[in-house]
């Protein structure tokens, strides 16, 4: 083994030990204890109150928001319990069926009296599509008269929980299939057991298609772009503990309430430290139990998929736009297609990846239901064409025009010029440029997690909302991202200096 690949596994090696040693300090530092001023329900105008956005807890806190709390929004409540848990807010807003299942799970938490009203939730449904509103609304009534609704919520919330789970029907689904979207970070509603998306909500959401004749196809995308799959005919339903509002029935219908639960909790820090782990155990619960490396594994390979679709799409389109501009700008033609080319240039890179991300899924293939991962690696590809384009195009340019007409002198057409003479030394030029391009590609995956992706992002974060543990995931997470940046790296330098090794 060369010298050079030993170093690189030293530095690696070194690396997974200091994020170790980090981890373990991190994980053994002193807890913080509960908020003193918090006795009641009437304090938390006086709080940092955490929610999760778009939920019925972040309409509540805006409420107190404006008494004087203070609101902060998560895109996950365990999320806003991390941030709690490390005194970064006073209190958490939640349901209070999901409430019981943090306070469970994380011996630090307790639940504080409150006397938030019942809500009503129901499954949110297109306004277009009425004929499917009223046969869910069918099939509810239905699960209602025969004992399924009662026997899958004595399920998960009576006093034999667990014992008798539904069990899906043996019937027939040539009616096809009903695509649902939900969240799954709220325990008992919608969760992540053993890889596969569980809960009271994916029961009633599958004893429904078995009295319809469906097929379920359940996808987990963030809470507050449930409406909007819906609305743009991504998904036929969404299904994620829902309440009824005002403000989401201007947007989006609903069927018939199928739950009334007990109103929201707030989930406060008690000081109690008795069952923290050690950093083993932790290692343990975040990586060993239920095969969750498998997350971590599953979202390198979505995301290594999504990034070589993306370099594909963004060399052969940024090269063919570099071609175009550069004839364009040294023979003074293709005026037109030239100014068509600059404004994709402008709008691509003067807006955020994940902003053209959501358009293409929600708008451009909003009637479609291509694959998730293949719609990210065009919404990657056509983002990093761009930069590509103008690397490219700067390669181009570099090289003298002198080679151009020699080029030509000697009986090449411009094309041929181009391709035989000016693109060998172009691309050696800008090599390191395209490899830190194709490392950035990498990175910016990391937010595929919008379109309900499970990326290697999304992946760390699913570990965090079953173990809520934020440090060690997150850590993991960086740490892949880490190598696989370290060894792009050293490939592109062994390019470079092959191809410098070629030119002499």
């Amino acid at each position: 083994m060369k010298k050079k690949n030993k170093k690189l596994i030293e530095y690696v090696f070194l690396l997974v030990i200091v994020l170790l040693i980090a981890s373990f300090f991190v994980a053994n530092r002193e807890k913080p204890v509960a908020a003193s001023f918090l006795e009641g329900p009437e304090d938390i105008s006086r709080a940092r109150i955490g929610v999760q956005l778009g939920t019925t807890s972040d309409l509540i806190a805006s409420e107190e928001e404006k008494n004087g709390a203070t609101v902060v929004r998560f895109s996950k409540t365990a999320d806003a319990i991390q941030a709690m848990m490390k005194d970064q807010l006073d209190c958490v807003l939640v349901d209070s069926m999901t409430a019981g299942a943090f306070a469970d799970a994380n011996p630090g938490v307790s639940i504080m009296e409150s006397n938030y009203p019942v809500e009503e939730m129901a499954i949110a449904i297109s306004k277009n599509n009425p004929i499917l509103k009223d046969k869910i609304n069918r099939a509810l009534a239905l699960m209602r008269e025969d004992g399924t609704y009662q026997s899958i919520r004595d399920n998960y919330f009576g006093e034999d929980k667990g014992l008798n789970p539904y069990v899906k029907q043996d019937v027939d689904r040539s009616n096809g299939t009903l695509i649902a979207v939900t969240n799954a970070t709220f325990e008992p509603y919608e969760y992540i057991e053993n890889g596969k998306i569980v809960g009271f909500d994916i029961d009633i959401a599958q004893a429904i298609c078995d009295h319809m004749g469906y097929e379920l196809e359940m996808n987990d995308i963030e809470f507050d772009a449930i409406i909007t799959a819906v609305q743009s005919g991504k998904a036929d339903i969404g299904i994620a503990g829902m309440t009824v509002t005002e403000d989401r029935l201007k947007n989006i219908d609903f069927t018939d309430v199928y739950a009334r639960e007990g109103g929201l909790s707030i989930l406060v820090r008690n000081g109690n430290n008795e069952g923290d782990m050690s950093f083993k155990d932790k290692l343990v619960q975040n990586f060993l139990e239920e095969n969750r490396w498998s997350f971590l594994l599953n979202g390198l390979v979505t995301t290594i998929i999504i990034a070589i679709i993306a370099s594909f799409i963004g060399i052969v389109l940024g090269s063919l736009i570099a071609f175009g501009r550069t004839t364009a700008d040294m023979t003074g033609e293709y005026k037109i297609m030239n100014a068509i080319l600059k404004c994709y240039l402008t709008i691509i890179r003067g807006t955020p990846a994940v902003i053209q991300l959501l358009i293409i899924y929600y708008v451009i293939f909003a009637s479609s239901n291509v694959n998730k991962v293949l719609v990210a690696g065009i919404a990657f590809g056509l983002n990093s064409a761009a930069y590509v384009a103008e690397i490219m195009r700067s390669g181009i340019m570099s090289i003298d025009k002198g080679q151009f007409e020699a080029g030509r002198s000697l009986g090449f057409s411009y094309g041929k010029t181009l391709w035989y003479f000016i693109l060998p030394q172009a691309i050696r030029n800008v090599l390191p440029a395209l490899g830190n391009e194709f490392i950035v590609l990498i990175k910016e995956t990391s937010i595929s997690g919008y379109i309900g992706i499970m990326d290697l992002t999304r992946a760390g974060d699913f570990i965090r909302s079953r173990t809520y543990e934020a440090f060690i995931p997150l850590v993991a997470v960086a740490a892949i991202y880490l190598v696989i940046v370290i060894f792009l790296s050293k490939g592109v330098s062994m390019m470079e200096k092959k191809l410098k090794t070629s030119s002499h």
